[in-house]
C-alpha cells in the first residue's frame, strides 16, 4: 500500500479493551501486535491480539484523521462501528491477508 493507510481496532480475548491505531503496512502491523513485538506496549500488556475492525484509505493523513475521530468518541460509538462489519467481532486476520 503505497502511501495509503488503514485505521483499525483491535481488542482482547474478552473484547473489553480497544485500541485504536494507525499503519501503512496493515498485516505487518496487526502481527506485531499478535507476537508482542513491543513487550511493553499498551497492546501487549493487555493482550491485544484480534483484528476486529478496519478502514483503508487512499492517503495516509486520511487514516491519520479516522482514527482521531474513533479515539474521541464513545466505547459505545466504537462498539457500533465494529458491528456495522463484525457483529461477531471475529478475528479478521486471515481476511486481511491479502491486503
Amino acid at each position: 500500500m503505497k502511501h495509503g493507510g488503514c485505521t483499525y481496532i483491535i481488542t482482547n480475548k474478552y473484547n473489553t479493551v480497544l485500541y485504536t491505531g494507525v499503519t501503512s503496512e496493515l498485516r505487518a502491523r496487526i502481527w506485531e501486535h499478535k507476537s508482542k513485538f513491543y513487550p511493553k506496549s499498551f497492546t501487549a500488556k493487555y493482550n491485544c491480539t484480534k483484528i476486529i475492525w478496519y478502514q483503508t484509505f487512499a492517503r495516509i493523513e486520511e487514516a491519520i484523521e479516522k482514527e482521531k475521530q474513533i479515539k474521541g468518541g464513545s466505547r459505545k460509538d466504537k462498539e457500533a462501528l465494529i458491528k456495522s462489519i463484525n457483529p461477531t467481532w471475529k478475528d479478521l486476520w486471515e481476511i486481511i491477508q491479502d491486503l
